[in-house]
C-alpha cells in the first residue's frame, strides 16, 4: 500500500481527525474498515511528535489510538453476543460518538456562518438631539379634543368607510376566477367528421348534443366552419330563427 500524506494541519481532537480519515477514504461512516483507519490514524500519530501539542491533547489522540487498537483486535475475535442472541458490533459505540461528534460541529460551522452573516448588518443609530428627546412637552387634552364627541367621530369613521365601498368597481369586484377549459381541436374535428360520415344532413343543434362547455361548441362551430371552407359541408337555414341544418357533400379522410 502507497504511503499515506496528510497536510499538516491541526485537528480539533481524535474525532475530528477520524471523521477526515473516513472523508478522505470514502468509506460508510456505519462500516468502518478498521484495519485501514487504525493504521493511518497511527501514521498521523507519528508525525505529530515534531508538533507542539501540549500533553492533554496528545493524550487525548493516544486513548482513541487505544480504543482503535482494541476495536481491531475485537474484530478478528469470536463475536460477542447480546442477551437476544444478537452478534455485537465491536464498531458501534465508536460509530455513535462519530455521529454524535459530527452533528456538533455542523452546527457550530452553521452558527459560525449566521455569526458572519449578522456582522454585516448595519443600522442606524439615534440621531435625535439630546435636548428634543428630554423635552417634554405638556398637552392640554381639552385643547386637544376641543368639540369632538363620539358622535362626530363615529359620522368621520362612516364616511371614510363609504369613500372605500365607492372605490369598488360594482361589476368587476363580482367576478369570479376564470378557468381556462382544455379541449382537443383535432380530436373534436375527427369527432364531427366521424359524425357526419353516413348522414345526408343533420342540424347543428344535433351535433351539439354531447358538447360539455362553451368551449366545445366554439370549437365544433370553428370545425364546421373548416369543412365549409373545404367544400365537405354546405350550412343552410330557412329563417333567422331556424336551426342551421348541415348538408353532407364529400366528408374527406384525415384531419383538417
Amino acid at each position: 500500500m502507497s504511503e499515506l500524506e496528510f497536510k499538516l494541519e491541526k485537528f480539533e481532537g481524535p474525532l475530528d481527525l477520524l471523521l477526515h480519515l473516513i472523508d478522505k477514504n470514502k468509506v460508510d461512516i456505519y462500516d468502518i474498515p478498521i484495519a485501514l483507519i487504525t493504521e493511518q490514524y497511527m501514521e498521523y500519530l507519528e508525525q505529530l511528535k515534531e508538533d507542539d501539542y501540549d500533553m492533554d491533547t496528545m493524550s487525548e489522540f493516544l486513548v482513541m489510538a487505544s480504543t482503535l487498537l482494541d476495536i481491531k483486535c475485537r474484530m478478528l475475535l469470536p463475536k460477542e453476543k447480546d442477551e437476544t442472541g444478537e452478534e455485537i458490533d465491536p464498531r458501534t459505540e465508536l460509530v455513535q460518538r462519530l455521529l454524535e461528534y459530527k452533528i456538533f460541529k455542523y452546527a457550530s460551522l452553521e452558527l459560525k456562518d449566521m455569526s458572519v452573516d449578522a456582522s454585516r448588518a448595519l443600522y442606524k443609530g439615534s440621531s435625535m438631539p439630546k435636548e428634543v428627546l428630554e423635552t417634554d412637552i405638556p398637552v392640554d387634552i381639552e385643547k386637544l379634543v376641543g368639540n369632538t364627541t363620539l358622535q362626530k367621530l363615529n359620522a368621520i369613521f362612516d364616511d371614510l368607510m363609504k369613500r372605500q365601498e365607492d372605490k369598488i368597481d360594482p361589476v368587476r369586484s363580482k367576478f369570479g376566477t376564470i378557468e381556462r377549459e382544455e379541449v382537443d381541436a383535432e380530436a373534436k374535428g375527427a369527432y364531427i367528421r366521424n359524425f357526419a360520415r353516413g348522414k345526408k344532413s343533420f342540424s347543428f343543434r344535433e351535433l351539439l348534443t354531447e358538447a360539455g362547455s362553451k368551449a366545445e361548441i366554439i370549437i365544433s362551430f370553428l370545425c364546421i366552419l373548416e369543412m365549409m371552407k373545404n367544400g365537405e359541408v354546405e350550412a343552410r337555414q330557412a329563417e333567422v330563427d331556424d336551426d342551421i341544418e348541415i348538408i353532407v357533400k364529400d366528408i374527406k379522410d384525415g384531419d383538417q
